[in-house]
């Protein structure tokens, strides 16, 4: 594949992002910035929300997974499903009870301002650091693979990248996002099925024979019964439950397109659909993965993990395929980065800004502040990206992805602390509530660095999420304090 056929594809990608921007965008407001004016199709946020939820590293990772840990992911994935439930029939219906545009507001009306700026902060710093860093991986793969070859700096390639985002979402927010992400959604689907036949052709196997000559090789596996491991069945399980409440339900990211949706019965067939072609879509992944496996020993192909689907795509597949699945890539990466940046913009608007709280502001003043902070948060993550390059670690972004998982945590016990008691905050410890938030995820390293020692052969896994949401849960129980006789406090379950 040349350089110039893959630059073609990307001008060609854009071009169609930016009709669909300035169709989507005309008369938009901050509300339409911001939620869409509640009048989003719930079908085609569902279909968006795959490309959403998904990342350029799922569609790399997941089937590179296999060879090692054969379809181990689908005990996460069962998870999924019962945290999906969750969102459906608890937040969703409180989010529109309290009419929100920003999810971390409920904070602010439930446990005061301290937890309100906790939740939207960590927020913040979580989407910032992985939606740059999810950005960088695609921007690298992009360079490495052809762009080297064309003489771009990689300043530029990233500075161009950003600067197309920027336009498409920079006056319709989430009313073009809704389009966008389901134009992203198709296109990775493409791939993936198109790599899909062609692999089922080579191997000259139909479904049914190529899933018996994976089970025959134990690519079919699924339980994990060692308690010790971190891949333990109930861990998977239970970090999967968590990981959706925390960071679907309670990502402002995720829930400012549920709640752009009119209705709430909307809403929830849309978080219904999205849960039965989500769970498709990764068992579509699994298999893909299955099949990379059974043919990269045909050809004489080593790598494996991450390395093993572009090494195929690369080396064996035809053009055609390798420009379907680099659309495939940028299809599944564009959307952390795009959705994050409107999504943190919101958030800083809404939440740090004090949009929620003011009266104040006529249109034209929130459009000129809404487009500066979009703007900020554009070179930021630029900054990031080009520090990653710096860096040139991968094993850095994998500790930035693994420390932004840390920063869900605080919002779930915060979260958590609110819907399932009454208790509130003592008037002189409001100001703890911060300390409180960010103790849970350093307490929650300091384990993990001594876990070892003080856990034996047991490893702490994706179940560190629910540790450092129950260390902020009990910060919260220890400065707070039972209602007074007919004191309001707001419906809880």
């Amino acid at each position: 594949m040349s350089a110039s056929a893959l630059f073609s594809l990307l001008i060609v990608y854009f071009g169609v992002l930016l009709w669909v921007a300035r169709r989507t965008a005309r008369g938009a407001t901050s509300q339409s910035f911001f939620i869409g004016n509640r009048r989003s199709h719930w079908l085609l946020v569902a279909v968006g929300m795959v490309g959403t939820t998904l990342s350029g590293v799922t569609f790399i990772s997941v089937p590179g997974m296999v060879g090692r840990d054969g379809f181990g992911y689908l005990q996460v994935m069962l998870g999924y499903v019962a945290g999906y439930l969750l969102v459906a029939g608890v937040l969703l219906p409180l989010y529109y009870r309290l009419q929100l545009t920003s999810i971390y507001h409920y904070l602010a009306l439930r446990l005061g301002q301290g937890a309100y700026l906790s939740g939207a902060s960590f927020f913040m710093i979580s989407r910032t650091l992985s939606g740059s860093a999810r950005l960088y991986l695609v921007v690298n793969i992009l360079q490495l693979t052809l762009l080297d070859a064309m003489g771009l700096p990689f300043w530029l390639t990233a500075a161009v990248i950003l600067a197309m985002m920027l336009l498409y979402t920079y006056q319709g927010g989430v009313k073009t996002l809704i389009w966008t992400d389901t134009l992203q959604t198709v296109g990775m689907l493409l791939a993936l099925a198109g790599c899909m036949v062609w692999l089922l052709g080579q191997l000259d196997l139909d479904v049914a024979a190529s899933w018996r000559a994976m089970d025959a090789g134990g690519l079919t596996r699924v339980i994990n019964h060692d308690v010790d491991s971190p891949g333990y069945f109930w861990k998977q399980w239970l970090a999967g439950v968590f990981i959706v409440l925390a960071m679907t339900g309670m990502d402002q990211e995720i829930m400012q397109k549920n709640i752009s949706v009119p209705t709430l019965r909307d809403a929830q067939k849309n978080m219904l659909l999205l849960t039965v072609v989500l769970s498709g879509v990764l068992l579509l992944f699994l298999f893909l993965g299955g099949l990379l496996s059974l043919y990269a020993p045909t050809v004489g192909l080593n790598a494996s993990g991450d390395k093993l689907f572009p090494a195929v795509v690369m080396q064996h597949m035809p053009v055609a395929l390798q420009l379907l699945f680099f659309l495939g890539l940028v299809s599944a990466l564009f959307p952390s980065a795009d959705g994050a940046m409107t999504a943190l913009t919101a958030s800083f608007c809404l939440d740090i800004l004090g949009w929620q709280r003011r009266t104040d502001l006529s249109e034209a003043q929130q459009l000129r502040q809404r487009h500066w902070v979009h703007l900020g948060f554009c070179a930021l993550f630029l900054a990031l990206v080009l520090l990653f390059r710096w860096l040139d670690n991968a094993s850095m972004i994998g500790l930035i992805l693994k420390l932004t998982s840390y920063t869900y945590g605080p919002i779930l016990g915060l979260f958590a602390f609110g819907l399932l008691t009454r208790r509130v905050v003592r008037a002189g410890a409001q100001r703890l509530v911060p300390l409180v938030a960010l103790a849970g995820p350093v307490l929650c390293y300091l384990l993990e660095l001594n876990q070892q020692q003080l856990f034996g052969s047991y490893r702490l896994g994706l179940e560190l999420l629910i540790v450092n949401g129950l260390l902020v849960f009990a910060g919260l129980l220890m400065i707070s304090r039972a209602p007074r006789d007919g004191q309001h406090t707001m419906a809880v379950l």
